[in-house]
């Protein structure tokens, strides 16, 4: 096998080991993107094992000399002159180069997306639990206790009272 195939195959293989795919089958929701989820690992791991298996092995040589004990020299002869002067192309990637420092950024803006959200998700949270401990306590709680939680409020309405204006 070429040195780019075998390259590639052990980048699809060390891909494989790396990608948290129970990780990301709890952050999935509905039954369809779930059994999407599937689809795409099982046809990961299908490409994943022929890169390992089929395209990962350099093939047996041939053995020339028992050709030409069973059909004659002059006719194997002509077979292995064909043979190797037959050239394969080796692969040279010029898209990887390319794409990864466009890949390198989007996995930074990706991280920082992720840490706002988390930052966000816990503001929220705490928001979320503000306002359901102000619900308990809304019937029994008095202007002075929310103007304590609230002090942008008391001086907004002291402003009102003092101006003598009343909202009309």
């Amino acid at each position: 096998m070429s040195g780019a195939g075998k390259k590639i195959a052990d980048v699809a293989f060390k891909a494989g080991r790396t990608i948290d795919w129970e990780g990301m089958a709890k952050l999935l929701v509905s039954d369809e993107a779930r059994k999407e989820f599937a689809t795409l690992r099982r046809a990961f791991d299908e490409v994943n094992t022929q890169l390992q298996t089929k395209f990962s092995q350099e093939p047996e040589p041939i053995d020339w000399e028992y050709y030409r004990k069973g059909i004659g020299s002059r006719l194997v002869d002509m077979y292995k002159q064909a043979y190797d002067e037959v050239k394969i192309p080796q692969y040279v990637d010029n898209v990887t180069p390319q794409y990864k420092p466009k890949f390198d950024a989007l996995l930074v803006e990706l991280k920082e997306a992720e840490e706002k959200s988390l930052k966000d998700s816990e503001r929220l949270e705490k928001e979320i639990a503000e306002v359901q401990e102000l619900k308990r306590k809304l019937s029994t709680m008095t202007a002075d206790e929310y103007f304590e939680k609230h002090p942008e409020l008391k001086k907004k309405f002291d402003d009102e009272i003092r101006n003598d204006y009343w909202g009309y």
